[in-house]
């Protein structure tokens, strides 16, 4: 019973840490604006880079990747320590679903939010971090020829479970990251559109963007 509680709490605390509201709270303190209302509207932050500014930005990155790295360090080892009757790498693995499920729908945004990617970056350093090397490679190449943030952020998650397959990540990783990958195309999809039809925003981090 205790571990059954147990269980239901860090999965409640998960998903509250994963639907705290970075983007949001960003665009209030420096802009006075709801996220939500400009830019592409996504709750994320390079729609704050857009929309916000630069720095705002790199503090949304981190707290949301930090959320992510905290589900699966702090709250797994925490609640863990009171028996719950699940094998540790599937407990902090389901626990890291969670977390990015709770930053794409959040509680404080009326279960709308982010797309996930850095929430996702957060879970997978903690997680598998020589195995995330490669697609943080494929990442930077890919947004580096392309300036596509949205086309970079796919194409990295598509090959994380490749990779995790082929170089011997535990099979929970590898499942997690072929759960999330789906998730991360399906939220992508209007970005895959405008994609195919070339009209997809590029994002440029060294010179100054005018919102859109």
């Amino acid at each position: 019973m205790v571990s059954i509680l147990m269980l239901a709490l860090s999965i409640l605390s998960a998903y509250l840490i994963g639907s705290f509201p970075t983007s949001f709270i960003m665009a209030k303190i420096f802009k006075g604006i709801d996220i939500r209302d400009v830019g592409s509207k996504n709750a994320g932050a390079t729609n704050v880079l857009r929309t916000v500014g630069k720095i705002p930005a790199v503090i949304t990155l981190v707290v949301d990747a930090l959320k992510g790295v905290f589900a699966v360090t702090a709250v797994a080892g925490f609640f863990y320590a009171f028996g719950i009757d699940l094998v540790y790498d599937f407990y902090r693995c389901l626990l890291g679903l969670v977390v990015v499920c709770g930053h794409i729908w959040s509680v404080f945004l009326k279960f709308k939010g982010g797309k996930g990617i850095a929430t996702t970056l957060g879970v997978a350093v903690a997680l598998a971090p020589k195995i995330l090397l490669p697609s943080a490679v494929i990442w930077f190449l890919v947004f580096s020829l392309t300036s596509y943030v949205s086309l970079a952020s796919i194409l990295s998650l598509i090959s994380f479970p490749v990779i995790s397959a082929i170089f011997g990540g535990s099979l929970y990783v590898t499942l997690l990251s072929v759960i999330l990958c789906v998730i991360t195309i399906y939220k992508h999809k209007e970005n895959i559109k405008r994609l195919m039809r070339g009209e997809e925003n590029k994002t440029q981090l060294f010179t100054k963007n005018k919102p859109s």
